[in-house]
């Protein structure tokens, strides 16, 4: 783990809320001055602390309506039929998260399209193309409750 200090988790708070908020903003509201707080987030950033400085699009704007969540079992689990299962997953737009997991399934994907039938090309394009996956199971959201990428910092 990284050495943060106290200002730092404050400014990795603010950040994650909105990464446009003005560094003097952030260094008023923590006591710091806006060249200290410019510096940690350089440091945050080169340290990989902060991965990605991202927009989040919502997704009924741009027409993806749909979530599924999709359950995906592999036949074989040699290292180099895995990686290749990573490598389409990671590939493929439409997957918005992938996790390799452990338990009855190997993977968990967290998909977006605009439609079923999009979905239904997805699974021709990226499991039934596959030989190396056994089985996948699908879920649809039928609502989003909660969603994000913000990371809790108070225990750190």
């Amino acid at each position: 783990m990284e050495n943060l200090d106290k200002f730092d988790l404050a400014i990795l708070k603010v950040l994650q809320k909105d990464n446009l908020t003005p560094q003097r903003t952030i260094g008023e509201s923590i006591g710091l001055s806006a060249a200290a707080v410019q510096r940690r987030i350089k440091r945050m950033r080169e340290t990989g602390v902060i991965a990605a400085d991202i927009t989040v699009v919502n997704r009924e704007k741009v027409g993806r309506m749909i979530t599924l969540f999709v359950a995906v079992k592999m036949e074989s689990e040699k290292i180099e039929l895995i990686d290749q299962a990573k490598n389409s997953f990671r590939s493929a737009p439409e997957v918005q998260q992938c996790y390799y997991v452990t338990g009855e399934t190997d993977f968990i994907l967290v998909i977006v399209t605009p439609s079923m039938h999009d979905y239904e090309k997805l699974t021709r394009r990226l499991f039934f193309s596959n030989p190396n996956i056994k089985s996948f199971s699908t879920s649809l959201a039928l609502d989003i409750v909660k969603e994000g990428l913000e990371i809790p910092l108070e225990s750190v």
